[in-house]
């Protein structure tokens, strides 16, 4: 989606309180527009459907799912008249054990719903949202008298109809195409506007002329178009036709949206530009001002000079810009920064508007010396980020310096190459993210983008939370509490309720809760120690259908970089067997860097599970981790492909070995490897026994061979002796992706790979490194480990092999 700059959700007019403001922004929106009644109505629809027994939630299924009888192709069951009676008189609770046949085909309502009574309580309601939906669109079908938008009503009538009967999210494809459809869009357009004629204002004024963008933005996404049809008298057919395709565009992607969530929504000012704004602005401007001046006295009085006469003038300026050829503001290049006073508050309504999570309210201050607080919406932290590495270069100007000299000295690469590469990288991605997914419904996104995007549509939201003595606790938070509780209880079966209970409603705890469509499908709940300088993460759960598909990994990261904006580098985590794999995953190890003195004493040992620690680094934006190293590989293969590109000669092999010349030569005087890139070190290396291995390497065999034998003879060398069976431990090999064992060693020696005592001492090493890794602490297997390790370095140093 296009990069906005203004907001569309608020007015912030300077000297007025918030409801003066969001009144007089209702009051210009036109009557016909302000459908909040309807949303409402679609709302307590749902939640009524939410809200029916099993077996009248299944009845309501069954008539819009497929029938899976063999061979049927039946996409509905309909009811017969005999059950209408049934219902009418006896009710539901015995119509799942009916045997009439559907009017439709001979089954009965059992095989339309056998295949749904597996499916998990969030995709019974998800589909049930979709039904809703279908009937609230076939409604606006039966209702509307336009041609055009008959059409639409009945294109998406189908498109969700067809996407219950195959259990599928609704997808819009054809010609359409998919938003963002201009660029720039309006948004950035309004916000190039006010940069190009008002910077010279004085802060008071300039900051009016945007708060009048925001409020025309603001009504120009909840604006109801007309019809392509009522356009015919006025404009030419090719302007008709036009209209048409951003009208359909609009209709389905902007508007419907709004009344069926399980279509994808867009802002009308986030996905359109110039075209839809010119066929559109004079009777858009025209009815805004006709309404202003028919509510003149409705207005709050210091809101009546902002809407009675800069207003107008405003949108006179503005339709000057708009159709002139001429403008700057449509330029996608257009460079004119805004003022400095402005500058946070429209960097803060962009990020609002791209779903990304809300500031906290409460200032930091305010957050340092307060902890009775009970929900806030949690921040990204991207200006976060950008101040912190300031701030940092500011601290460290000699850690940077000595960054740019090395640069210099290893001819790094130039800022201009890297620009060329990201801007050609740019390009390839948009086609990339056209063809994410195919006919087939194999979807291309690299894992995790699908989560931020379903963030960024405001799918999903994340919230921290937590009980208070001291403070009002809003119903809401507790709600989410006591269902935080089942979800814990559920997925913690060995974990008591009661514990779990406690630990949740305790004021000293928080939980960053993951909520989607208004429930809880996961939450972390920790503890933090300020003083100490660590946080100790208790539960860690996420709803069992949604596992392996990113949530958890992006809620551990919205955790860290919350974390770094409070301060706090440490996160310690008791992890049981079932949740080692995840945390490792997360950044977290067995290694503790943390002092025991700083965290002993703090927090609860818990048996049969392993302590983990993870150090956070204040540089890293965490939920932006995967995507820029990402990047970085995308550059880095680009680079390597030009590097390859530029050295076409092929060069002849090396014949000093076959001539028997010499057994090495210098690696500067193989020809061409100049031109590769390689540079030969500047600064002196510490000359160990390495080379002077390979001058004997039938003495450091035989030295190889009797330092092996005695491993495999030691008491303890049993569990090392062959390779892990993967089906007497079936997860080996999903924790240790570089496995080896004394049986491979000696097939590696026979063949001659141990050339050099580094290689040698790199496989055993590994051997025992494996073994730590997969077992706990206390653990047989572990002290083996250890022991043999120190047997193999006496073994070493005894035949002089070992200078370490």
């Amino acid at each position: 989606m296009a990069d906005p700059s203004i907001g569309t959700t608020s007015v912030s007019n300077p000297g007025t309180n918030k409801q003066g403001e969001e009144s007089s922004l209702n009051l210009l929106l036109h009557p016909q527009v302000v459908q909040q009644n309807n949303i409402q109505k679609v709302q307590q629809r749902k939640q009524e459907v939410y809200n029916w027994s099993q077996t009248e939630k299944f009845l309501k299924l069954a008539i819009y799912s497929a029938c899976q009888g063999e061979g049927c192709k039946c996409t509905g069951w309909k009811v017969p008249p005999s059950v209408k009676r049934a219902v009418e008189t006896d009710g539901y609770q015995s119509l799942l054990n009916c045997v009439d046949p559907c009017d439709n085909c001979v089954h009965p309502i059992a095989s339309h719903i056998s295949h749904l009574k597996s499916q998990p309580e969030e995709e019974i309601k998800r589909l049930l949202g979709m039904i809703v939906d279908v009937e609230i669109i076939f409604m606006f079908q039966h209702r509307e008298t336009d041609p055009d938008s008959k059409k639409v009503y009945i294109y998406l009538y189908k498109l969700l109809r067809r996407c219950v009967v195959e259990m599928t999210k609704p997808n819009i494809e054809g010609p359409l195409k998919q938003p963002p459809f201009e660029s720039p869009c309006i948004s950035k357009a309004i916000n190039n506007f006010i940069c190009y004629k008002f910077n010279h204002l004085q802060p008071s004024e300039c900051q009016t002329m945007y708060d009048l963008a925001k409020m025309f933005l603001h009504c120009l996404n909840h604006w109801n178009f007309e019809t392509p049809s009522a356009r015919r008298q006025e404009d030419s057919a090719d302007e008709v036709s036009a209209y048409k395709v951003n009208y359909t565009r609009w209709l389905v992607f902007c508007h419907m949206p709004v009344f069926c969530d399980s279509l994808p929504h867009f802002e009308t000012t986030l996905v359109f530009g110039r075209t839809l704004l010119r066929a559109v602005f004079k009777s858009v401007r025209q009815q805004l001002l006709d309404h202003c001046h028919n509510v003149r006295d409705r207005l709050p009085p210091e809101n009546k000079v902002l809407i009675l006469v800069h207003y107008p003038k405003f949108l006179s300026m503005l339709e000057e810009e708009i159709y002139s050829d001429s403008s700057p503001i449509w330029d996608a290049d257009f460079k004119k920064a805004p003022p400095s006073y402005l500058q946070a508050t429209i960097e803060k309504s962009a990020l609002s508007r791209r779903g990304e999570f809300e500031k906290i309210s409460l200032p930091l201050a305010e957050r340092e010396s307060s902890s009775g607080f009970t929900t806030f919406n949690l921040s990204p932290g991207i200006r976060k980020k950008a101040q912190r590495i300031e701030g940092l270069d500011k601290r460290s100007p000699e850690p940077k310096r000595k960054r740019a000299e090395a640069a210099e000295t290893n001819e790094d690469i130039s800022q201009d190459s890297v620009a060329k590469i990201l801007a050609t990288l740019g390009e390839s991605l948009q086609v990339q993210q056209s063809n994410f997914v195919f006919q087939d419904g194999i979807s291309l996104k690299p894992r995790g983008e699908s989560v931020k995007e379903q963030e960024a549509e405001k799918v999903i939201e994340f919230h921290l939370i937590g009980n208070s003595l001291t403070q009002k606790v809003s119903k809401k938070t507790m709600l989410w509490l006591m269902s935080l509780q089942n979800l814990f209880s559920r997925h913690l079966p060995n974990m008591p309720v009661e514990y779990i209970t406690r630990l949740l409603f305790d004021p000293e705890h928080k939980t960053l809760v993951l909520i989607k469509e208004k429930k809880p499908i996961g939450g972390i709940c920790y503890r933090s120690f300020p003083s100490q300088g660590f946080t100790e993460i208790v539960f860690c759960v996420i709803s069992t259908f949604l596992q392996e598909k990113g949530y958890g990994a992006h809620m551990m990261n919205r955790l860290k970089d919350y974390h770094v904006q409070k301060g706090i580098f440490h996160l310690l985590t008791f992890a049981d067997e079932n949740a080692i794999g995840y945390f490792r995953k997360q950044g977290f190890s067995d290694n503790i860097k943390l002092n025991p003195a700083v965290y002993k004493g703090f927090i609860k040992d818990y048996k049969r599970a392993m302590l983990m620690h993870c150090q956070l680094n204040e540089k890293i934006v965490y939920t932006d981790f995967r995507s820029i190293v990402r990047l970085q590989r995308e550059i880095v293969q680009q680079l390597m492909e030009q590097r390859k590109q530029a050295i076409e000669e092929s060069r002849p092999g090396l014949t000093c070995f076959k001539e028997e010349i010499n057994r090495t030569i210098p690696l500067e005087c193989i020809p061409g490897i100049g031109e590769t890139g390689w540079r030969q070190a500047t600064r002196t290396t510490r000359v160990s026994k390495v080379t002077e291995e390979t001058s004997d390497p039938d003495t450091l065999h035989k030295s190889f061979k009797s330092v092996l034998n005695s491993i495999r003879n030691h008491s303890q060398a049993g569990p090392f002796l062959e390779p892990v069976d993967k089906d007497e431990v079936h997860d080996y090999y999903t924790h240790i992706k570089y496995p080896m064992d004394l049986k491979t060693m000696g097939q590696r020696l026979k063949a001659g790979y141990y050339t050099t005592r580094r290689l040698f001492i790199a496989d055993m090493t590994r051997i025992f490194n494996n073994c730590r890794i997969y077992n706990p602490p206390e653990s047989e297997l572990y002290m083996f480990a250890n022991n043999l390790e120190k047997y193999f370095q006496t073994r070493m140093k005894e035949l002089s092999l070992w200078d370490k």
